[in-house]
């Protein structure tokens, strides 16, 4: 039998507890029943109850009672009351201490039926509602790096050791590899995790803007400053500064950053006294340094400042043994955050996966994983909710096979066969399709030995 509930049957009357417990037995809920309050409150002390269902009016230990324990110990628990003194005061009295609703005596059976029920479905509603808020909540708050892939191993036990010592780092690689993940990684592995973490991009502002948020400014420092503003440096002290794309900071700007690491102070916009600060820097660009210095866009001695520590990403493109386990994660994490019941990936859609070079690199896969979510019926992501690109993935990408690059009759004979699936064996499409007669398509079936297609 499916699980529907568990009640607790508290009724001083002992016909009234059986009737009950037969009835609700009958309607499939676990029961355990007991006719005095004393005992009732004892139970509740070891077993929590989906609902409970007591009399009001008891010797030694009444409904209110029992109705005030349960919501103690067990805040979703609905608790309904039976009494025969259905006057407007108890009701109110019940209702404002949480009691769900009341019956009175003497009650129909298929009343009680239906306010049981109703309660029972509340407190599934608000479990579900629970869990769910959970799972979102580890899914949004819990940094999480999936890789089974030994660089990238490597570079999180890298992270691991180098986390407590407070040194600024600097983390490279191409858009959409995960530096900022990997720099709240560390973050929450060094003795700074209780502190804030904050990030910003270097070139998503202009420099005026750049200057206001990362140092802030005094009240009255430029038209329009009506109050004092502390800037992302002088409010992540004691934490974590994150800046992405640190390459497109301007020059001058470069320079006062260069004199926060070095003094471990910070002049806001407008002010004379330099605040001292308490914060790591982690930098990340996926631009080349070393050419950025040559041309002269970066300051060398803020480099030699930043980069204490390198972390250099590899593209998803190098650790394609990832692919499977990430979309994967990503699945569950949107499936949850939808509410929607997608559990899987059709065969087709991870060959595709696999196949494809990433330029957008993790963020390039998550949004594609999401968009499968969103747009799938079922519970499978299927190649039909693939961006358009995608789709005509096979037939146009070249790569090399176990190592060497494969023949021009392996292409040949692989397009066929693709061509033929997406017809659905109809030689007479296919023929269309590839651009040739019949005969000349039945001679190219039985060269490759694809008749039976």
């Amino acid at each position: 039998m499916v699980y529907k509930g568990k009640i607790l049957i508290v009724e001083d009357e002992k016909t009234a507890l059986k009737n009950l417990e037969h009835v609700m037995k009958k309607e499939g809920y676990e029961v355990t029943g007991t006719l005095s309050g004393p005992n009732a409150l004892k139970i509740l002390e070891t077993q929590e109850f989906d609902v409970v269902l007591t009399d009001l009016r008891m010797e030694k230990v009444d409904g209110v009672e029992v109705l005030e324990k349960c919501k103690t110990l067990y805040p979703d628990t609905e608790v309904i009351m039976i009494t025969a003194y259905a006057t407007i005061p108890s009701a109110v009295e019940t209702m404002k201490k949480g009691a769900y609703d009341y019956i009175a005596k003497p009650f129909k059976l298929d009343v009680v039926r239906k306010v049981v029920r109703e309660a029972i479905e509340k407190v599934r509603l608000k479990k579900e509602n629970t869990q769910l808020r959970e799972q979102i909540e580890r899914f949004k708050g819990k940094v999480k790096i999936i890789t089974q892939n030994p660089v990238m191993q490597g570079l999180l036990e890298t992270s691991r050791q180098i986390a407590p010592t407070d040194c600024n780092i600097l983390i490279t690689g191409e858009s959409g590899t995960g530096k900022e993940l990997f720099a709240r990684y560390i973050h929450f592995m060094s003795h700074r995790a209780e502190g804030p973490f904050f990030a910003i991009n270097c070139g998503a502002f202009t420099e005026e803007l750049l200057s206001n948020e990362l140092f802030g400014h005094e009240k009255g420092a430029f038209t329009g400053a009506t109050t004092l503003k502390k800037g992302l440096i002088e409010t992540a002290s004691g934490g974590t500064l994150f800046l992405d794309e640190i390459t497109e900071m301007p020059p001058t700007m470069q320079v006062k950053l260069l004199r926060v690491i070095q003094e471990k102070e910070v002049l806001r916009v407008g002010g004379t006294e330099p605040i001292k600060v308490n914060v790591r820097i982690i930098a990340a660009t996926n631009r080349d340094l070393q050419h950025a210095i040559k041309a002269g866009q970066f300051r060398q001695d803020l480099y030699f400042r930043l980069n204490v520590v390198t972390l250099h990403l590899p593209p998803l493109s190098e650790r394609k043994e990832d692919i499977p386990l990430l979309s994967q994660y990503f699945l569950k994490k949107y499936a949850t955050l939808m509410q929607k019941n997608v559990t899987e990936i059709s065969p087709d859609v991870m060959e595709t996966l696999m196949n494809y070079d990433f330029p957008g690199n993790v963020r390039e896969l998550e949004n594609i994983i999401e968009r499968g979510v969103a747009l799938s019926n079922g519970n499978t992501i299927q190649t039909a909710h693939l961006p358009e690109d995608l789709k005509e993935l096979s037939i146009k990408t070249f790569r090399r096979k176990e190592g060497r690059i494969p023949t021009l009759e392996e292409q040949e004979t692989a397009y066929i066969r693709w061509v033929l699936k997406e017809v659905g064996g109809n030689k007479t499409l296919a023929a269309q399709a590839l651009g040739i007669d019949r005969v000349s398509l039945w001679r190219k079936l039985k060269k490759y030995g694809l008749e039976e297609n």
